[in-house]
């Protein structure tokens, strides 16, 4: 799979997400210390942006700001209800200060 350059190192600061639009689908990445992950930024249950949501930086895990549901960070699998469907995950990674995502061509 393709890499692509969706900005830099900096526009996600440690412990934040950010939206990215990445070939038309909007992906969430994740700052936890040193770590970087990325997931679909729309929460399998309902139409709302998880970079928008409460990170927990210990448990590695993003709560969705409409109706709680809690998603892992690395596997973006549901932890709770409401949602049961996982969401997509992408290899993410920084290059000097280029942040990149690994998506299908």
């Amino acid at each position: 799979m393709p890499a692509i350059q969706i900005g830099s190192l900096a526009d996600v600061p440690d412990g934040s997400a950010k939206k990215f639009d990445v070939a038309g689908t909007p992906v969430a990445v994740f700052r936890v210390g040193d770590e970087l992950f990325a997931i679909g930024d729309t929460c399998s249950h309902a139409e709302a942006s998880l970079s928008e949501g409460d990170v927990d930086a210990d448990e590695l895990c993003v709560e969705c700001p409409l109706h709680g549901a809690i998603f892992d960070l690395r596997s973006g699998q549901p932890r709770t209800l409401p949602a049961f469907t996982p969401v997509s995950t992408y290899r993410v990674w920084a290059e000097g200060d280029a942040l990149l995502v690994e998506y299908p061509a």
